[in-house]
């Protein structure tokens, strides 16, 4: 004969609680929290390839610039021959292109594994909340964490553009990881606030580096 065995509710609602912290951590198991810094950053099983993906007419030299100085400090870089823009991107109002359009045509254009960075001469814009601007001009746009950005050279003036357009690049490909902007005037994750300060940044702040060094980048 089977004795008849007593489940009381506390043990189910502690079983089932158990069940969800497993599932919620097997699910996310691509984020992590840095002690430090205090925030999630984006970090692949296996080092993504960074896709450079020129839009048409953007300059093969501004692209070629870009992988170079990229190489430097990530191997894994890649270009794509130049797509014409979405038209749905584009506003004719403000003859500009809607940058988080451009983003998740890029994001679902983009495979698992790789990470995409739109490049384009054309003037891009987004919706700034905190300046209440609905078409608000800016140089590059980004999904945080994510596989894919955007970057325009429409605002970059100087005899050091292209050095200009590098550091935009490795800002939004930061943003990809997860990092936010940075408090730091030097360093590459500062905020632009509507303003070209690309001269004062020289390099990612230590607690920048450390998350950009764990996603694989070679910095020093």
């Amino acid at each position: 004969m089977y004795k008849k065995i007593r489940v009381f509710p506390s043990v189910v609602i502690c079983c089932l609680l158990l069940i969800g912290i497993i599932s919620c951590n097997y699910k996310h198991e691509n984020y992590e929290l840095t002690p430090k810094t205090g925030f999630p950053f984006f970090t692949h099983k296996k080092k993504p390839t960074i896709v450079l993906q020129p839009f048409a007419n953007f300059t093969q030299a501004d692209v070629v610039f870009v992988a170079t100085h990229l190489r430097k400090i990530y191997p894994k870089v890649i270009i794509k021959e130049a797509i014409p823009l979405p038209l749905n991107a584009y506003t004719i109002a403000r003859k500009r292109y809607r940058a988080d359009s451009l983003v998740k045509f890029l994001d679902r254009k983009t495979e698992e594994g790789f990470v995409s960075v739109g490049l384009t001469s054309k003037d891009i814009s987004y919706t700034n909340t905190k300046r209440k601007a609905k078409d608000f001009g800016i140089m590059g746009l980004y999904i945080s964490p994510g596989n894919a950005c955007v970057v325009s050279t429409s605002r970059l003036r100087g005899a050091n553009r292209k050095e200009k357009l590098f550091k935009v690049v490795i800002h939004e490909l930061g943003h990809t990881q997860g990092l936010p902007h940075c408090p730091v005037q030097t360093c590459f994750m500062k905020d632009a606030e509507g303003k070209d300060s690309l001269n004062n940044q020289h390099a990612f702040c230590p607690k920048c580096k450390k998350v950009m060094k764990n996603a694989g980048y070679l910095l020093n």
